[in-house]
C-alpha cells in the first residue's frame, strides 16, 4: 500500500469517528498515531520509523510546509475532499527528542449544529438568542481551548444569516472554518493585513454582524469595542476562566467603564461535558461511543443586564461580588450531574469551579 493511500485512509478513519485531531507521536523505536475524540486520546496504530517519517513528509508536502526542515516548528494547511465533503486540515509540527511530532486539526466545512443542539439547558440558548437579536453591541465568549467556542460562534453566525438575514463578515487569525456564505478575511501580518487594517476594510462591505476571532491584547480589545460603537453587532472570544474573569481581563487591557456600558451586551463562559450514554452502563463501549450522534453538550454561564453591571462595578472598585441571581458554571454542572446527564469524569474535571 502506498504512503498516499495510508495517509488518506487515516484521515478518512478520523473523520468517520468525528475526531477533532490526529496526533503523530514519535517514540524511541516507533511512531504512534492517536485520535482525539471528544476528551479521549485513542491510540490507533503503531508504525515503524521508516513509514512514520514518510507519512509526516507526505502531510507536510501536501500542506506546503518545508519537508527538509526538522529543527524548528512549522505550520501549514490544506483542504481535502472525502465522501463528497470538503474538510480543512490545519497542521502543526514541532521537533522532539526522537523525531518530529505532528498534529492535524480537522475542521469540516459548512457543518453547523442548530442552537438548540448546543446546550444541555435550553434556557441558556434562549438567553443568547435574545442577545443576538440586538442591532449593535458586543457579546463575548470565554472558555479554555477545546470548550466549543468556535462551534458556538459559527452556529450563531449561521443562525443570524439564514434566520435573521444578516450580512456576516469575519476577521480571523487564522480562518477556523471556511463558509461560502460569509465574507471571511484572514490576518496576514507579513502582507500588512493586521486587525486594524482589516477592520477598516470590512466596514466598507456594509456588515450587519462582525466576528473578530480572538481578543489577545489591548489593541485588539480597543478595536472590538470601537467596532461595536460603530453600530454593528460584534462577536468575539477571550481566554478567561469565567465571565467575571473576562471583565477583569478587559480592565487589564485598558477598557473603561463608559465604553463597556455603551457596548457590552453579555458574556458567555462555557465548558463541553461528556453525556451519559443512554444505552451503556458506566463507560460507553468503543463501538457505541463512536456511533453516538450526541456525545457532548455545552454548559454555559451567561452574564448580562444588571448582574453584568454589578460585576463590572465590583471589579473596578476592587470589591467582592455580592450575592445576585447570577448563576455560575458550578451551579449548572452540579445540576446536570445530579440529574444523571453529565458523566462522572466530566463532573470531576470541571466540578471544581468556584461557586
Amino acid at each position: 500500500m502506498s504512503i498516499e493511500t495510508i495517509c488518506r485512509e487515516l484521515v478518512d478513519s478520523a473523520m468517520a469517528v468525528k475526531a477533532s485531531d490526529i496526533h503523530f507521536i514519535p517514540k524511541k523505536l516507533e511512531g504512534i498515531v492517536q485520535f482525539r475524540v471528544d476528551d479521549r486520546l485513542i491510540e490507533m496504530k503503531k508504525y515503524p520509523y521508516p513509514i512514520f517519517r514518510r507519512m509526516l513528509s507526505h502531510y507536510k508536502f501536501m500542506a506546503r510546509m518545508d519537508v527538509g526542515e526538522l529543527r524548528r516548528p512549522q505550520s501549514g494547511a490544506m483542504d481535502i475532499t472525502s465522501r463528497s465533503q470538503t474538510t480543512h486540515l490545519r497542521l502543526s509540527s514541532i521537533p522532539s527528542a526522537y523525531h518530529e511530532s505532528l498534529v492535524i486539526r480537522i475542521l469540516p466545512h459548512g457543518q453547523f449544529l442548530s442552537m438548540d443542539e448546543l446546550s444541555l439547558f435550553t434556557s441558556q440558548m434562549h438567553t443568547l438568542s435574545r442577545l443576538i437579536k440586538r442591532a449593535s453591541g458586543l457579546i463575548l465568549f470565554t472558555g479554555p481551548t477545546g470548550s466549543g467556542k468556535t462551534t458556538l460562534l459559527y452556529s450563531m453566525l449561521h443562525h443570524l444569516q439564514h434566520v435573521m438575514n444578516r450580512q456576516i463578515v469575519t476577521l480571523e487569525d487564522p480562518v477556523e472554518r471556511k463558509v461560502d456564505t460569509f465574507l471571511q478575511m484572514e490576518i496576514n501580518e507579513k502582507a500588512g493585513v493586521t486587525y486594524g487594517e482589516g477592520f477598516k476594510s470590512i466596514l466598507r462591505h456594509d456588515p450587519d454582524v462582525i466576528m473578530i476571532g480572538e481578543i489577545r491584547d489591548s489593541h485588539t480589545a480597543e478595536l472590538v469595542v470601537n467596532a461595536s460603537l460603530s453600530g454593528h453587532l460584534v462577536l468575539s472570544t477571550l481566554h478567561a476562566s469565567d465571565c467575571c474573569g473576562a471583565l477583569l481581563r478587559l480592565k487589564e487591557f485598558g477598557i473603561g467603564k463608559s465604553e463597556l456600558r455603551q457596548t457590552l451586551l453579555g458574556i458567555a463562559s462555557q465548558r463541553l461535558v461528556s453525556l451519559v450514554c443512554p444505552f451503556c452502563e458506566g463507560n460507553c463501549s468503543g463501538f457505541c461511543f463512536t456511533r453516538r450522534k450526541h456525545r457532548r453538550s455545552g454548559v454555559y454561564e451567561i452574564l448580562s443586564g444588571f448582574e453584568l453591571d454589578q460585576c463590572w462595578r465590583a471589579i473596578l472598585n476592587n470589591e467582592k461580588m455580592t450575592a445576585t441571581s447570577y448563576r455560575r458554571l458550578s451551579y449548572y454542572m452540579k445540576h446536570g450531574h445530579a440529574m444523571g446527564f453529565i458523566q462522572d469524569d466530566s463532573y470531576i474535571r470541571w466540578g471544581g469551579l468556584s461557586t
